[in-house]
């Protein structure tokens, strides 16, 4: 009986052991047929696979399969759609920028042109109607009534810095500044006229506070306690101010005439060259829609700048030619390759920022209307500055010492003898009266339509900058409550006295609000956060948002930034 018990137990292991290698036969064959597209993706096989390798053809793994694999494959571009579609409008935003960008710097030229024909034109006729006010009144027996409204103030005073800084400027002898700069070396004149444009830009931002100061003390009601030096000493300022400012756009003025002159252009070469290095100190920065405002403003002002010394440099070389026509012809490839290489350098240097800061090319319209409205709003009864000077203060561009330097050449190059020649400055005078009023008009209908496009003719009736006023009180509020509260729930949860309480029996202390500085309406229509303003907490002692960006600067609305703003740590 026991042999014949383990002769059983033993049949039966010998039939598991043969089942167990029958099914471990089987799987291998599935197992080389699932790794057998792995083996010829790779080019070899593995150990328990080679009786398989060593069947396959050996053509299979030739270089010719390689070479046709390679021809053949293929990719679907659909299955990264949006990376593609974003693609392609970064380039059909490029290829918008030229236009867009042309449409806001002609609009700006004429703006540009509007301040400065007003200096010639209207200015004159508004201080002489300023000065017979001021005699007639007392004469009248009207004692009692404002001798000049505060807009008339200003006009006289603009009047006497011209008179005053153009009877300084008669005594600077153009001809010896001339040959004095073309005595010096190539590389010289080329860091002096740099040195000139930095010193320019300095000049414009603090010029116009000059001005500014120097309005406002003059019309500063009476009865507010005095805190100024008075009104004398910011006259001599600013009339120092603009004869400086006169005299070295003068020494720009000059130093591009040598450069027209030079026999080889290698000077003229240079300055160009000048132009091209400002796209790499520009492009490759971090902008945001506030800075491309500034750096679009700024270009508007040099251009219109630029096109005024080249037609100081043609009446130079007119007057040394005694006006030969001819002469202008010599002139005129230099004068188009110096505003082809300004006009080609701003739209390489706006393509490029738009594009490596993902901005839309309708900014440019929204930049358009920012300064359609100050020009509107201008026009308004309420309306706090005059839009010359918002102008100045918007593009960094100040017509009088442009003017200044403008009339000093004519007058130096033109000779006015005889009735006859009296005559013709009649005609040429009322003639830039009849531009400047067709300019004008022209300018405020179209500006009345970017308005209306861009949905903002409601702020031209809103109140003046007690609304603006009051929402910055109302924002420094609500701000200075949102970060006290968590200390107040932090010494509820602790157990400790709350301070709601406290409050509740101190007597209530009305605060007085601290004097504003007046801002115009536009002051509260377009921002450009990228988020809703209710979502973001700005820490009324810092100045910085509450999101964690501990080095972020709170977004300011568009029509806020002037020429000078620092926005975003830099002033373009």
């Amino acid at each position: 009986m026991a042999d014949s018990l383990s002769t059983g137990l033993g049949e039966e292991k010998e039939r598991e052991r043969e089942g167990t290698e029958r099914d471990t036969g089987a799987a291998k064959p599935e197992k080389i047929k699932k790794n057998d597209g792995v083996a010829e993706t790779l080019g070899f096989s593995d150990k328990n696979g080679g009786s398989m390798s060593k069947k396959r053809n050996l053509a299979d793994l030739s270089l010719v399969r390689f070479i046709t694999t390679e021809l053949t494959r293929g990719y679907f571009l659909e299955h990264n759609e949006a990376k593609y579609t974003e693609r392609r409008e970064r380039v059909y935003t490029c290829l918008r920028i030229p236009k867009e960008l042309e449409k806001l710097m002609i609009f700006g030229f004429f703006l540009c042109l509007d301040a400065f024909l007003y200096v010639f034109t209207l200015l004159p006729l508004r201080v002489i109607l300023a000065l017979l006010r001021l005699i007639t009144l007392p004469c009248c027996g009207l004692s009692g009534s404002r001798l000049l409204q505060p807009a008339q103030v200003c006009d006289v005073l603009k009047g006497f810095i011209m008179v005053l800084c153009y009877s300084m400027m008669s005594y600077v002898d153009y001809a010896m500044m001339y040959h004095l700069i073309r005595g010096q070396s190539v590389i010289k004149l080329y860091i002096i006229y740099n040195m000139l444009e930095v010193a320019d830009r300095l000049f414009s931002s603090f010029g116009q506070d000059i001005l500014d100061a120097l309005y406002w003390t003059a019309t500063e009601p009476k009865e507010k306690k005095r805190a100024h030096i008075g009104v004398i000493p910011h006259f001599l300022m600013a009339v120092l101010y603009v004869f400086l400012h006169a005299l070295l756009i003068m020494v720009q003025a000059t130093t591009l005439n040598v450069a027209f002159n030079s026999h080889n252009k290698s000077l003229l070469t240079i300055m160009m060259s000048n132009n091209f290095v400002e796209i790499k100190g520009s492009v490759f920065k971090k902008f945001e829609k506030n800075n491309l405002f500034q750096m679009s403003n700024s270009d508007i002002k040099e251009r219109f700048t630029n096109y005024i010394l080249l037609l100081i440099v043609c009446l130079r070389n007119m007057e040394q030619f005694s006006w030969n026509p001819d002469h202008l012809w010599v002139l005129f490839p230099d004068v188009v390759m110096v505003i082809a290489s300004e006009v080609a350098v701003d739209v390489v240097k706006h393509a490029f920022i738009t594009k490596f800061n993902d901005i839309s090319a309708d900014v440019y319209g929204e930049y358009r209307a920012s300064l359609a409205f100050d020009l509107v709003s201008s026009r308004q009864k309420n309306a706090y500055t005059d839009y010359s000077d918002s102008v100045s203060r918007r593009m960094g561009f100040i017509p009088l010492p442009l003017a200044l330097l403008l009339i000093r050449v004519v007058m130096s190059s033109v000779k006015i003898q005889g009735s006859l020649s009296f005559m013709c400055v009649l005609l040429f005078y009322f003639g830039m009266i009849t531009l400047k009023v067709l300019n004008s008009i022209v300018l405020l209908g179209t500006s009345c339509v970017f308005v209306k496009e861009a949905n903002m003719e409601e702020k031209l009736f809103d109140p003046p900058p007690s609304a603006a006023s009051s929402r910055v009180n109302s924002r420094a509020h609500r701000t200075k409550h949102v970060h006290t509260a968590p200390q107040q729930e932090a010494t509820a949860d602790k157990g400790g006295p709350s301070l709601t309480s406290d409050n509740s029996q101190l007597p209530t202390i009305p605060e007085t609000p601290a004097p504003t500085v007046p801002k115009s309406d536009s002051d509260t229509f377009l921002t450009t956060p990228d988020e809703e303003e209710d979502d973001k907490i700005i820490n009324t002692d810092t100045g910085l948002e509450g999101d964690g960006l501990k080095n972020r600067t709170p977004k300011k609305d568009l029509l806020e930034i002037d020429r000078f703003t620092i926005c975003g740590n830099r002033i373009d």
